[in-house]
């Protein structure tokens, strides 16, 4: 099987000289919903799926084979999550950051043409806890293909829920991610949401949007509850090592 990558792999380098054998498009998807893949090569075939292989390629030095000849893969770690369509495109639900990448349809026909898919995912998340002052950090991430354009620094903004832009830290490329962070203090208004769009040639590809958790003033209060508990524990244990030991020495 090794050898049919390798001997695919030739062939497609060979082909991607020839812009007229190649269909090329970007999917931009939010995390954990559902795509689908499209594959090019059945109207010009008109047969089945059962000449159609995917794959499936990430950082550019590994080869996964998601479909062969018609048939999912089932030793691949997406198989329990694709589907073949009966136009041959390939849909992935549940979709995770590592399933960014290319994808290609392949046919083995030279009279039909190949479909590459490069699909990115986008994802906004929050700190697990807040800081000190009541600040979290919200983090934006697009993840993409390794060897894919690197991100603009404007490629990333942030939004509040009227539409204003907020500054955030700047889209940064980060291995296979384009990651921006934006700092903000939670607020009791029910209708506060934030937003991270991924821009690409002046145009937004894609949203994702995050409501914060409603935290109250009682954030300080619970801190200093916290602390005192623990004092009044340490207290205890004082108070029970000197009753014990006078107890010692009067016996």
């Amino acid at each position: 099987m090794q050898q049919h990558i390798s001997s695919l792999l030739t062939i497609l380098i060979f082909m991607l000289q020839f812009e007229a054998c190649i269909s090329e498009t970007y999917i931009d998807v939010y995390y954990t919903n559902d795509v689908v893949l499209p594959c090019d090569n059945t109207s010009s075939l008109n047969s089945s799926c059962s000449i159609i292989t995917w794959f499936y390629n990430r950082d550019n030095s590994e080869t996964i084979e998601m479909v062969w000849n018609g048939a999912i893969m089932e030793n691949s770690a997406q198989a329990a999550r694709l589907s073949l369509y009966s136009n041959c495109s390939l849909g992935i639900r549940n979709i995770v950051a590592e399933d960014a990448g290319l994808y290609w349809c392949w046919s083995g026909n030279t009279t039909a043409q190949d479909t590459i898919v490069g699909l990115h995912i986008l994802n906004i998340a929050a700190s697990q806890t807040q800081n000190w002052d009541g600040y979290i950090t919200l983090t934006c991430t697009l993840f993409k293909y390794s060897d894919s354009q690197l991100c603009g620094e404007n490629s990333i903004v942030w939004l509040n829920e009227t539409g204003t832009v907020l500054l955030g830290s700047g889209a940064r490329d980060i291995g296979p991610m384009c990651v921006s962070l934006l700092t903000v203090k939670p607020q009791r208004a029910h209708n506060k949401t934030y937003t991270c769009q991924y821009i690409k040639n002046n145009s937004v590809k894609i949203e994702a949007h995050y409501t914060p958790i409603e935290y109250t003033d009682q954030f300080p209060v619970s801190y200093i509850m916290w602390t005192l508990r623990i004092g009044a524990v340490i207290l205890m244990a004082a108070i029970t090592v000197f009753v014990l030991r006078d107890r010692d020495e009067t016996i």
